[in-house]
């Protein structure tokens, strides 16, 4: 399966993205509404200057208190972050997470930001392939 079919098969296909100078009290309140775990840092919507996750707000909590939060989006960011393409393999992509240690990679075509996926969207596209795949099997062994 690759990111092109796990981007359509998603609920949502807006890409959240905040401006670099977003208080990060905001990005908090964002996540929170939206009910997801990242946000895109960038300018122009386009480009990824970085990526903000709720993984990255809580660590600085943890480290450095509740004042962290008046930073800006950009202070606290992942500053150019590792990216996929439409045309990756979703076994590459969660590698590629599982590696890095982190849940979200932005998806890039063309130096545009096309997408964003999280662990949980691959692993989800894995599961139904894997479903599909046993139903296929049943069905040769039981000679459908």
């Amino acid at each position: 399966m690759l990111v092109r079919q796990i981007l359509k098969s998603k609920d949502s296909a807006e890409i959240v993205s905040v401006a670099p100078d977003k208080p990060v009290a905001d990005v908090v309140q964002m996540l929170s509404q939206k009910r997801i775990g990242a946000v895109i840092v960038s300018t122009d919507g386009g480009a990824p200057a970085g990526i903000l996750s709720e993984r990255d707000i809580v660590r600085e909590i943890g480290r450095r208190g509740a004042a962290c939060l008046e930073e800006t989006a950009e202070q606290m960011m992942t500053a150019g972050p590792v990216t996929c393409t439409p045309e990756d393999s979703a076994d590459a992509v969660l590698q590629t997470m599982t590696d890095g240690r982190f849940r979200h990679l932005p998806v890039m075509e063309g130096g545009r930001l096309v997408g964003l996926i999280s662990i949980g969207d691959v692993v989800k596209a894995r599961l139904s392939e894997l479903a599909m795949e046993k139903d296929a099997l049943e069905g040769m062994i039981m000679g459908h």
